[in-house]
């Protein structure tokens, strides 16, 4: 392990068919005004709303409802929920759906309080809040993004086709309790399983591609990869299997919940890329990620070479005996390959709407990190993009 850091999550889990129930213990912690935010409405078809509603009622509180939450929330609908909450008052929100609706709790939490225009202030100059924030809670009814146990919030400006993610430094912004009951996610289309499960994938392989220390988080990154392929396989058979349902809900978790990231550089390109494709799409994020990742590990497979073999033996099972390092990280990834064709994730951006006519601007809204074995330059992005179409 390499450098110093400080842990801290302060998210209280509750996992299980009955973890909703939680929310009696912890909803009379916090004020009379809460306000209630979710998705498009399958919340309400599938009862979940009207349990949540009932709890919320059963403890007295004054319910408003931030409704029609995106899959790529826009700062348009983050300033409309920002005026219901102050009209409201709000105590407390409560997000319940998946990552995008977490996330977009999140980003009205540091804003109700905010005197300046939140995107200026949390996504263009990625600033804390000098306000009060509003405490989070969570119910999630669909897996991959982990944004029920970390600090960061994606938002979309519609206007300047930027999608930008802050991750905010203060640990307060975390949601106080999330509640994650496996049985929630069966309900999901095969599409949207197989995206969250590829965006959780893909959480590890950023933090695991940096470093060349002999680092805990890689041991324990390449467990959850192997956890995650062997759940996602059966999963992908048979999506109503509850045991693996519940193994990829708890991976998501950990997967961004900050642990795996700690005595490591971390790259992120790979989010960069899907960031940029998502607002000029409005693809779903996990498939974004899919089209843009083997152009980009393909890319970079030179300048981290020792890292690829590792991930080729140790998550992929692939004998090294009688091959070349390069052989083996190349293999390495066609398993990857193989398994993404398996889930049927998509693997051309093409597929999600993106043209070649797009490419230039794909590349002048790709944020570019520096924490992963190469760092890019504009021509290099605008390859990777050609590559993926």
């Amino acid at each position: 392990m390499l450098g110093n850091f400080s842990y801290c999550n302060p998210t209280k889990l509750y996992f299980g068919e009955d973890s909703l129930q939680a929310l009696n213990t912890e909803l009379p912690k916090y004020g009379k005004n809460v306000v209630l935010i979710y998705g498009g409405g399958s919340i309400k078809k599938n009862g979940i709303y009207q349990d949540v509603m009932q709890i919320l009622q059963e403890n007295g509180k004054n319910v408003a409802e931030i409704a029609g939450v995106m899959p790529n929330p826009t700062l348009n609908k983050l300033y409309e929920g920002v005026e219901i909450a102050r009209k409201h008052q709000a105590d407390f929100l409560l997000a319940v759906g998946g990552g995008s609706v977490c996330d977009y709790a999140k980003a009205v939490s540091v804003s109700v309080n905010c005197e300046e225009d939140p995107w200026e202030k949390y996504y263009l100059r990625f600033e804390e809040p000098s306000c009060e924030t509003l405490p989070v809670g969570c119910v999630l009814t669909m897996v991959g993004t982990g944004s029920e146990m970390n600090a960061g919030a994606v938002i979309t400006n519609t206007e300047t086709k930027m999608k930008i993610g802050h991750v905010f430094a203060d640990e307060k912004i975390m949601p106080k309790f999330a509640v994650l009951n496996p049985r929630y996610t069966l309900t999901l289309p095969h599409y949207q399983m197989v995206a969250g499960i590829y965006d959780i994938f893909n959480h590890i392989c950023e933090q695991y591609f940096s470093g060349e220390d002999d680092n805990t988080s890689d041991y324990i990154s390449e467990g959850l990869m192997r956890s995650l392929l062997h759940a996602s396989r059966i999963a992908n058979q048979d999506p109503q299997n509850y045991e693996a349902r519940s193994n990829i809900m708890w991976t998501a978790t950990w997967a961004l919940n900050t642990l795996v990231a700690k005595g490591k550089s971390t790259d992120w390109m790979v989010h960069m890329l899907g960031q940029a494709v998502g607002a000029y799409t409005n693809a779903t994020h996990g498939m974004t990620l899919a089209a843009v990742s083997l152009p980009y590990y393909r890319h970079i497979l030179p300048y981290g070479l020792k890292k690829f073999v590792r991930f080729a033996e140790a998550v992929w099972d692939v004998n090294p005996v009688g091959k070349t390092d390069e052989q083996v990280a190349q293999e390495g990834l066609d398993a990857m390959e193989a398994w993404m064709r398996e889930l049927g994730l998509a693997m051309k951006l093409s597929e999600l709407g993106a043209t070649e006519e797009m490419l230039e601007g794909l590349a002048d809204s790709t944020l570019i990190m520096k924490g992963g074995y190469k760092v890019l330059d504009r021509p290099e992005i605008l390859e990777i993009f050609r590559e993926s179409l």
